[in-house]
């Protein structure tokens, strides 16, 4: 995490964070902060002097995790401060953990970097390998303090944070009162923290954000000056842009978009993929598919508007990959809403999708919405809505046996008693930590995590490919 040189008296950082990519990036820039200012990073609970939880609390079953981690990081350390999500109750945080030294909310680096500051001052010494040099504060311009220069994710793939904060009012969702209304950085920021990720080693590049087709929709899309010309805060103008970009070796790092609603202007990034400049992969947040679903949940209802880009999109880019979430057991949803959905996936044939049981929250509209919907019927259309998913998910990649796909390398074994070294990577169709992976057999033994490939399939299940490295590649 820190290759910085460790001095005796160095004041150390642990941090436990959780939930989605958002706030791991959020984990990222308070890291770095905390590095410009002389701290070292501890990665155990025995060497840090002060441990902070960047919590989750979008759900209730999340929030209970967030208390168990901070649990932990008290019993094992004792000097614990909390950020992130759940930050924003503090009072419920500090009624199971009293002990918590400090409780600052999501998005609020300044608070967490004063209260580090607070209880455990930081060293003063010459750590000539810190930059600014401890003492002088890092400038405090987004520009400067939104490029986190810690990663908390392999070298080869990196998350792209590119606005925060939601404009949507998703009844079952509290995102806008936890992180605020949407917020876009500039786009020459955004492209400059890309291109420092990539120079530095990042192969892959996952944008994310709240709602990532709104990009830009706060400022009204502000052109900024890059390399010359003026490229405009629009998803569609970062996406071409971003596909510009060159690893040192001369590779186009895949970019692949996270988050992404399918406003109409989404057709026009699918082009881009076709050409190779961008990942043929979105992720979008479907939710539901039934009208009487998707207007009690607040969500546009437009599922038969949707099925006919899909088509499209596939017409003009055939490897794209969609993959998208759904809640089962929204109140109000009934059986027939629930066949709809089936019916709509069945139409659809994503390429990946999760599904969630609904969950109370404490603030959502949906909680008094009336026809809640019982436990044991939510657990039985969650089995069936992942039964038709998976023969799904596996009618797609058994049509993938024979081909030769593009893979990135995760992770290398080592070799086996026979001198055979396995590894793991991901397809283009393949988001890290949610979707499926490529297994291989064997591999040349130069092979190292990052490396792009070709990957022969010989074999697959409902959600993995299996294959190896042609002798030729």
């Amino acid at each position: 995490m820190n290759n910085a040189t460790t001095l005796p008296d160095q004041k150390k950082v642990g941090m436990v964070s959780l939930g989605c990519p958002k706030a791991l990036v959020d984990s990222e820039r308070i890291l770095t902060r905390l590095r410009a200012d002389g701290y070292a990073m501890s990665s155990d609970y025995a060497g840090a002097d002060v441990v902070l939880v960047n919590t989750c609390g979008f759900l209730d079953s999340a929030k209970e995790e967030s208390l168990a981690a901070i649990g932990e990081a008290i019993a094992e350390n004792g000097r614990v401060i909390v950020t992130g999500c759940m930050g924003e109750e503090a009072d419920a945080i500090r009624a199971a953990h009293p002990q918590v030294l400090a409780v600052t909310g999501a998005h609020q680096y300044e608070q967490v970097v004063e209260a580090v500051h607070e209880y455990a001052p930081p060293s003063q010494g010459p750590y000539v390998d810190l930059v600014p040099q401890p003492g002088v504060r890092r400038q405090r311009s987004e520009e400067a303090s939104d490029i986190a220069d810690i990663k908390l994710t392999p070298r080869h793939y990196s998350y792209l944070k590119i606005s925060e904060g939601c404009n949507h009012s998703c009844a079952f969702c509290i995102i806008p009162d936890l992180r605020g209304k949407l917020v876009s950085r500039r786009v020459d920021a955004v492209l400059r923290e890309a291109e420092k990720l990539v120079a530095a080693g990042t192969k892959e590049l996952l944008v994310i954000s709240q709602d990532t087709s709104a990009y830009g929709v706060d400022t009204r899309h502000e052109p900024r000056e890059w390399k010359g010309r003026e490229v405009r805060a629009h998803m569609t103008d970062l996406a071409r842009e971003l596909g510009q970009l060159r690893t040192p070796a001369g590779e186009t790092p895949w970019v692949r978009l996270h988050y992404v609603y399918p406003y109409p202007h989404v057709d026009a990034v699918v082009p881009l993929m076709a050409d190779g400049l961008l990942t043929p992969y979105l992720d979008i947040p479907f939710q539901h598919a039934a009208p009487s679903v998707l207007r009690r949940m607040k969500r546009p209802a437009n599922e038969a508007k949707v099925l006919e880009r899909l088509k499209n999109w596939r017409a003009i880019c055939p490897e794209i990959a969609i993959r998208s979430s759904f809640v089962v057991g929204f109140p109000g949803e009934t059986e027939a809403d629930f066949a709809y959905l089936l019916e709509w996936l069945e139409e659809a044939q994503l390429d990946r999708v999760g599904a969630f049981r609904f969950e109370p929250v404490a603030g959502a509209k949906a909680n008094d919405l009336p026809d809640q919907v019982p436990e044991a019927l939510k657990e039985e259309r969650y089995a069936r809505l992942m039964e038709v998913t998976e023969r799904i998910s596996a009618a797609k990649l058994q049509a993938k046996i024979g081909r030769r796909l593009p893979v990135i390398i995760d992770e290398v074994g080592a070799p086996d008693e026979d001198g055979d070294i396995g590894a793991t990577g991901r397809s283009q169709a393949d988001a890290p930590e949610i979707d499926g992976s490529v297994f291989f057999r064997n591999v040349p033994s130069s092979l190292s995590a990052g490396d792009f490939v070709t990957a022969e399939i010989e074999d697959a299940d409902a959600h993995d490919l299996f294959g190896f490295v042609p002798a030729n590649e």
